[in-house]
């Protein structure tokens, strides 16, 4: 537990200004983190993980659900014996607990083996209907994910993919949407939050104006899904995604799909594979059933822990922890504060190059990545920096001992730059 050290919150020509910052008990009101943490193996050897934007740590009762599915539900839907049923067992919650999660109806949810196998496919099948021509629009926000299967369909159909702008704090134009969306608009696919700097965007204003041109909202939540509840309905999305590893799950894509929409699709499937319930007409091949199995385990574990009623907060605590402890050498890109954003910072130490900053750290057992464009291509001319950046991602399971010695931590190395 957090003992009282005092953590450097400014320095200026050499001030060092000192400010002492709440318990654990404090900002963990609405979860129990160390009886949390105590359900990660991975996390008691005292490595501090601050890389959850990349994937999270896993309970173990997650892998143990995994392990547990493999030895006693090795088999395939369809067959009349204990293990075949236990197989479509674990399938069938996992379609109850994915709409739970995603706001949806269980025949809407839809399975792959990540967001990216998922999207390229989606998209695909729902762009069969279009014509040369069309336009798609995605974000300058988005992680490549959701912008490569739009380009790589409009180059083989004759589409077009623009892209709307971002104002400089990294924030949708929604001026420049609005002026983008046309009569040939089929789709408007966005990032709900960024995975590089964090940035919410207003999901249901974008899901609005894209209905209102006739077009398909698509929403990419694989980071918004670790960090704040998800419904579909209330944001008016037509397809969401996202992946269970960014929440404490098996490494899965999920996808939901408005029935009145892909009730229109022809999927691409096998055959004889059946289309009943809905969402399974657009899974192609056998299932991984023993990642359902850890996935359900997942959405009990959340339960368990207060659901996102009591992460959200807990978490944006940290974030706000972080930005208020570090040095005026530590540049933060995009979002001044915790407002309109998730908890997960682009930083750079001046004086100090993002990779060394990350071997530094994890010398110091603290881990995060340095990369150039996070994968958000449209993002990363726009945010000021050459070369590399240090991203910072904080989840619930995270603790304020943590978030101290990483600003310890960070700070010596700008004081020693």
């Amino acid at each position: 537990m957090w003992t009282g050290l005092a953590v450097v919150k400014s320095i200026s020509k050499g001030a060092v200004v000192a400010e002492v910052l709440s318990t654990d008990e404090d900002l963990g009101a609405g979860v129990d983190v160390p009886a949390v943490r105590a359900r990660f193996s991975s996390l008691r050897p005292g490595f501090a993980f601050f890389d959850a934007p990349g994937g999270t740590q896993v309970p173990d009762e997650v892998g143990e659900a995994i392990a547990r599915a493999l030895r006693e539900a090795s088999a395939n839907l369809g067959a009349g014996y204990a293990t075949s049923i236990r197989v479509g067992q674990i399938l069938e919650e996992a379609e109850h607990k994915a709409a739970g999660f995603l706001g949806c109806e269980p025949h809407e949810v839809i399975f792959g083996p990540n967001m990216t196998s998922l999207n390229f496919a989606l998209s695909r099948t729902a762009a069969r209907a279009f014509r040369p021509g069309d336009e798609v629009l995605v974000s300058c926000l988005d992680h490549d994910a959701g912008v490569a299967p739009w380009l790589e369909i409009a180059h083989d159909r004759d589409l077009v993919v623009r892209h709307v702008a971002l104002h400089d704090d990294t924030t949708l134009d929604f001026g420049d949407l609005e002026a983008k969306l046309g009569p040939r608009t089929r789709v408007v696919a966005f990032a709900w939050a960024s995975n590089a700097v964090g940035t919410v965007t207003d999901a249901r204003r974008v899901c609005r104006l894209a209905h209102d041109a006739g077009a398909l909202a698509w929403v990419d939540a694989v980071h918004y899904a670790a960090h704040e509840p998800i419904d579909v309905r209330a944001i008016g999305a037509d397809v969401l995604i996202c992946s269970p590893y960014k929440f404490c799950g098996p490494h899965l894509g999920v996808a939901a799909g408005r029935a009145e929409v892909i009730s229109q699709w022809r999927p691409y499937k096998a055959r004889p594979a059946p289309s009943s319930p809905l969402g399974r007409s657009f899974e192609t091949g056998t299932q991984s059933y023993e990642l359902l199995a850890g996935f359900n385990a997942t959405i009990d574990y959340l339960d368990s822990v207060g659901g996102f009623a009591a992460i959200a907060p807990y978490e944006r605590s940290l974030g706000q922890r972080f930005l208020d402890g570090r040095s005026e050498a530590i540049t933060v890109y995009g979002r001044p504060g915790m407002a309109g954003r998730v908890p997960t910072f682009l930083v750079n130490v001046d004086g100090v190059a993002a990779d060394d900053v990350a071997a530094r750290l994890a010398d110091a057992q603290i881990g995060v990545w340095a990369h150039d464009s996070w994968y958000s291509l449209g993002l990363y001319p726009r945010l000021g920096y050459t070369g590399k950046s240090v991203r910072i991602g904080f989840i619930h399971y995270n603790s304020a001992d943590e978030v101290d010695r990483l600003l310890e931590a960070l700070n010596d190395l700008a004081l020693s730059r």
